[in-house]
C-alpha cells in the first residue's frame, strides 16, 4: 500500500516520527491512526445501540409486541 502526503500533512507526519516524535517511522504512525479510528468507528457504533436499547427500554411495556423469531427474521429481510 502506498500513501502519498505532500505540503502540511507530510510536515506533520515528520514532526511525528523519528528521533523527536513519538512513533520510529511513517509505517508505525500509520497503524496506530488506523487503530485509533477503528476503536472510533466501533465504539461510536456502540454509542448508537446502547441509545437505541436505551429507547426501547424506556418504551412502556403495553407498548412491546410479541414476535416470533420467524417474525423477527421476515420483518428484517424487509
Amino acid at each position: 500500500m502506498t500513501v502519498r502526503l505532500s505540503g502540511t500533512l507530510s510536515d506533520f507526519v515528520a514532526a511525528n516520527v523519528g528521533e523527536h516524535g513519538a512513533y520510529e517511522n511513517v509505517s508505525e504512525y500509520m497503524r496506530d491512526l488506523i487503530r485509533r479510528d477503528k476503536e472510533r468507528t466501533e465504539q461510536e457504533a456502540l454509542d448508537r445501540l446502547k441509545a437505541e436499547l436505551a429507547h426501547a427500554y424506556a418504551a412502556p411495556e403495553s407498548s412491546y409486541q410479541p414476535l416470533t423469531a420467524a417474525e423477527v427474521i421476515a420483518r428484517n429481510r424487509a
